[in-house]
């Protein structure tokens, strides 16, 4: 009769038990260099949904070259939500039916909830005395950044020298590409991804000048402070959205529709808009934009659109097989 009776008190705890148990969880798989990002955000999301369900939420990240986690996810890898800093590897996604087609209408600013530009990442004192593109070219710079191939961070920095080449005083596509060209031919070594990137240049001293989002070269810098290492953000780059989705298919299979929501839109909210900013990110509150903004330099931006007639036409133009960024590969 006492064994009967533990064995009620036991199930009734544990039944009891049960909702404190409630755990949510979801992958956020996102571009190479945003680690120290997202380990600063998500533990206050997981407070904010915590104070607002009670419930407790697991944030697991995956990070690596934007396309190549695309990929990924094509092949498998269970992603709840993506947020990339390539609008073109959200579409592939889309293409195949993981994101909704319509996912630039679901959020915000295209679904972008902050912003960057490439920009430069020297070493101390600046002995080359890089301070735009056109120092890039010069036969005695060796540029840093990754594979345009492989990893949205790359891709930015090809698009941003090509677009600064045509708005020069007689630019050509011709001229343009000649241009990237004397870039590519001073690169020592195409690493895969952003961080690969960071580590050439900040850990194995190689190059004089890392090309990758200006949100990266100061946190970089901070990073390595005893290097001396100098942020430059040149007048003129190209708008670079990071893109954020649902990846439906998963998280309505893994129950996690909600929460992934909930997620990508709180990071349009102020405390994460400040955590954004105290980042090194360019964000889309005003509010919180007029409070950084002596922490940003003045730059001109020019966005895809503009320059490039929109990402079908980049995709169509420079990254299709045999396309204008092979040719530059091929003759450099």
């Amino acid at each position: 009769m006492i064994i009967r009776k533990l064995h009620v008190a036991a199930l009734a705890l544990l039944l009891g038990a049960g909702p404190a148990l409630a755990q949510d969880k979801i992958l956020n798989v996102s571009y190479d260099i945003a680690r120290e990002l997202f380990e600063a955000l998500n533990p206050e999301f997981q407070a904010y949904w915590k104070d607002k369900t009670g419930r407790d939420v697991t944030v697991d990240q995956s990070h690596g070259g934007s396309s190549k986690q695309a990929r990924a996810i094509l092949e498998g890898l269970p992603a709840d939500v993506v947020t990339f800093n390539q609008e073109t590897d959200v579409d592939v996604l889309a293409k195949n039916g993981l994101v909704a087609e319509d996912w630039r209408e679901a959020l915000p600013n295209g679904a972008s909830p902050y912003y960057s530009l490439p920009a430069f990442l020297v070493r101390k004192g600046n002995p080359k005395g890089i301070k735009d593109w056109s120092d890039l070219a010069r036969d005695d710079v060796q540029a840093v950044f990754p594979n345009p191939k492989t990893s949205g961070n790359g891709r930015y920095t090809y698009l941003a020298a090509y677009a600064y080449a045509l708005t020069q005083e007689g630019g050509s596509p011709e001229k343009a590409q000649e241009f990237v060209g004397k870039i590519f031919a001073n690169v020592p070594v195409f690493d895969t991804g952003g961080r690969a990137a960071t580590q050439t240049f900040a850990e194995r001293g190689i190059g004089d000048v890392l090309i990758t989002f200006e949100a990266e070269t100061k946190g970089i810098a901070r990073q390595y402070e005893a290097e001396g290492f100098e942020a430059v953000t040149p007048a003129t780059s190209l708008f670079a959205a990071f893109p954020v989705a649902v990846v439906t298919e998963n998280a309505e299979k893994n129950g996690s529709t909600e929460v992934s929501t909930e997620y990508l839109k709180w990071l349009y909210t102020p405390e994460a808009q400040e955590t954004l900013a105290g980042n090194h990110y360019r964000v889309t509150d005003q509010e919180v934009a007029a409070k950084h903004a002596a922490d940003f330099p003045e730059v001109k931006l020019l966005t895809v659109d503009e320059v490039f007639g929109g990402w079908d036409k980049i995709n169509t133009e420079h990254l299709a097989e045999g396309g204008i960024l092979d040719k530059v590969f091929v003759n450099q």
